[in-house]
């Protein structure tokens, strides 16, 4: 167990890697029971390959168009290297006055990869008002200036964040005889 007082689970991540002699660690939240080991390879390898990069996740492009305007999907844009703009509960990009086809929209996926030691320092560096306002922690490292890189999946998150979610991924495990019964 952590201690009580972390602000997010990059935190309580950050307090356990400080035990730990790993170059590259790997948070795999919570939220994100079945995600592909696939999915998990790809995240790693940007950083694997370049120690400047010292935050990574992924990205899947939204399929079914209502994920657009669910705020618990978390959306994320990315600029032409794969960095992170931003991340949102709103849509973003804003598709204002409807001219030409519709932009794609991307959804993060609940895991990231950290440089060790970009990790040890992230609790250090100060909350700032859009980590606040969307509750979303990989904020922080975009507000102190760390680049975030975004890997693009083919991996279809079945993220739980409602009541519904884990019902269905409790259906899930039972179909496939992941779910620990008999």
């Amino acid at each position: 167990m952590t201690r009580a007082d972390h602000l997010s689970g990059t935190d309580r991540v950050a307090e356990v890697a400080s035990a730990e002699e790993a170059q590259l660690v790997v948070n795999i939240q919570g939220d994100e029971p079945l995600i592909d080991p696939t999915a998990i390879d790809a995240a790693i390898l940007p950083l694997a390959h370049d120690p400047e990069i010292v935050m990574g996740t992924l990205k899947k492009k939204i399929e079914d168009r209502r994920e657009i305007g669910d705020p618990n999907v978390v959306k994320v844009v990315t600029d032409r290297d794969g960095d992170a703009i931003y991340f949102s509960r709103l849509p973003v990009p804003f598709c204002r006055g409807g001219e030409g086809p519709a932009p794609d929209y991307y959804k993060h996926i609940g895991l990231y990869v950290y440089q060790r030691d970009f990790l040890l320092g992230y609790s250090g560096l100060p909350v700032g008002p859009l980590e606040r306002a969307e509750r979303l922690e990989q904020l922080r490292a975009l507000e102190n200036g760390f680049r975030i890189r975004v890997v693009e999946t083919e991996y279809e998150s079945v993220g739980v964040d409602t009541q519904e979610d884990l019902e269905r991924v409790t259906q899930l495990f039972d179909a496939t005889g992941r779910g620990g019964k008999d």
